[in-house]
């Protein structure tokens, strides 16, 4: 076992004494669709305000079918605080068209159909594999992105998201996949910041290089 992925054991072991029950933070209620769409909604937008807005949406259009046939302007009114509000609005009503029309309401469990929907990515399909088929999968959002750099598993000013996924997946035990990533959410938003990192109080900075190397030296 190579040092990195011998360091990656040991962070998810301490992540998971933290953060035990590791969930995604939308509420879909186990619906794949509501997840669908909600992921959509959740570009460049907290997931909290994504669950306040979906509950006027899913109690409007309660399934897959009546968003498919929804007035565009009627969405874009009930989904604008989340933002992008044009292209939004048409991915998740063209979304659940094709779920539909395609799928007879059933999300597909593999990568290549589920990047057939619009609005969706690797970012939003490796979310959907993970939660929903309990499949291996890295979300690189901002936090594992960012977390992982300041880990030291690639250089710290790295910004890519399909290579931070390659990355990751080799470096994390497959059926800790999903979960790890909902606990770097958690743990992005609480200690490891985006600003102002909480490093003298982080329980991984002995393994973080971040905080090794912007240590003071001795006097």
């Amino acid at each position: 076992m190579n040092n990195k992925k011998k360091t990656c054991e040991i962070i998810v072991g301490i992540l998971k004494n933290i953060y035990p029950d590791a969930k995604c933070s939308l509420d879909y209620a186990n619906d794949p669709w509501k997840l669908l769409i909600m992921a959509i909604l959740s570009a460049q937008c907290t997931d909290a305000r994504v669950n306040i807005v979906c509950r006027e949406l899913f109690k409007k259009y309660p399934d897959a079918k009546s968003l498919s046939y929804a007035d565009i302007s009627d969405v874009e009114n009930i989904i604008r605080p989340c933002g992008m509000t044009k292209s939004k609005s048409k991915n998740i009503v063209l979304s659940s068209k094709r779920l539909v029309e395609k799928y007879n309401g059933d999300l597909p469990d593999n990568m290549d159909e589920l990047l057939e929907f619009e609005g969706v990515g690797r970012k939003i399909a490796n979310l959907l594999l993970g939660d929903l088929f309990d499949k291996p999968a890295i979300v690189a959002d901002t936090h594992c992105i960012r977390i992982c750099g300041r880990l030291g598993m690639y250089k710290e000013d790295f910004k890519n998201p399909l290579k931070t996924e390659l990355i990751m997946s080799k470096l994390i035990e497959p059926k800790e996949q999903a979960d790890f990533c909902h606990r770097l959410v958690m743990f992005g938003r609480e200690t490891c910041t985006a600003k102002n990192p909480r490093c003298e109080n982080c329980p991984l900075s002995s393994y973080c290089k971040h905080f090794l190397n912007n240590q003071s030296s001795p006097v």
